[in-house]
């Protein structure tokens, strides 16, 4: 079955602009794109509640559809009325996807908390990457910006960014945030750090390692690096004004009493960052 890209559609500005990202990747990626409204009510509702139901999704199926063709004529495009918790039915149609692409309103600058728990309960929990788009203007031709932790390097984020950034025809921009842990966090067998990477060009020398493979598996993409002290959120933000996607990771774990969680830096970036998020699941 050939894999597809998964774009959620709620008639929202935010999952119509998704789902116009969506067909430009889907079309760079040659894959269908399918487009996926949920609802309490699905397609097999009986009764005038389900007539509604059905010919609500079937408006906001038509709309995205539009826009979708509007961004790329020539994109694929497949659609599906589904039932139940929108969270659950976008993780199952994402389930074998190459990403799940939603709209995200980021944060609310009135009340401060995050508008839009579908998209948030989707990137906390799928095994494939998910990608919030904002309904605001975008740089198709800025960089892809990549946040790495030396200390823990990902290759399944590395290797998405990389990919991106070579499907797109653009730079690869790295960035890495340092700082001085404390002997308090680091564990006794671990004592050396708080001795030795404290220089700039030590960290730098650390990031270099961690890219020279790739650098080698993709010599046609222009990659640059930022390496500094501070706080990773906040750099990452600032390397991602203008970008034309910021791409970060998720530990996939279980909190037992908290569930499934995004990780602080990840989850500043997606409620704060105006350029699409490209949110990648690793072990």
């Amino acid at each position: 079955m050939e894999r597809t890209i998964c774009s959620g559609v709620d008639g929202s500005p935010e999952s119509l602009a998704a789902a116009r990202w969506a067909a430009e990747e889907a079309v760079l990626r040659d894959v269908p794109l399918h487009l996926i409204h949920a609802g309490d009510r699905g397609p097999e509702e009986p009764g005038q509640a389900g007539a509604v139901a059905r010919r609500l999704a079937r408006q906001i199926l038509d709309e995205a559809q539009e826009g979708a063709r509007s961004a790329c004529p020539t994109v694929r495009l497949t659609d599906e009325h589904a039932a139940g918790p929108a969270t659950a039915a976008l993780l199952r149609a994402g389930d074998d996807a190459v990403m799940t692409v939603l709209g995200s309103r980021g944060l609310s600058a009135v009340a401060g908390l995050l508008v839009g728990s579908v998209a948030q309960g989707v990137v906390a929990r799928t095994t494939r990457p998910a990608v919030l788009v904002r309904a605001v203007e975008w740089q198709p031709d800025g960089a892809v910006v990549l946040g790495i932790d030396v200390t823990e390097p990902c290759d399944e984020v590395i290797e998405f960014a990389f990919s991106s950034a070579l499907l797109h025809r653009v730079p690869l921009h790295v960035m890495h945030a340092w700082s001085e842990p404390s002997p308090a966090s680091i564990g006794s067998g671990e004592i050396a750090l708080v001795e030795e990477p404290k220089r700039m060009k030590e960290w730098q020398g650390f990031v270099d390692a961690v890219l020279q493979p790739w650098r080698l598996k993709h010599p046609n993409t222009a990659v640059t690096e930022t390496v500094e002290k501070g706080r990773p959120a906040s750099l990452l933000l600032e390397a991602a004004a203008g970008a034309g996607l910021l791409v970060v990771g998720r530990r996939v774990r279980e909190r037992p009493r908290l569930g499934p969680q995004t990780g602080p830096v990840t989850h500043k970036v997606i409620h704060h960052a105006t350029c699409p998020v490209a949110v990648v699941p690793h072990l």
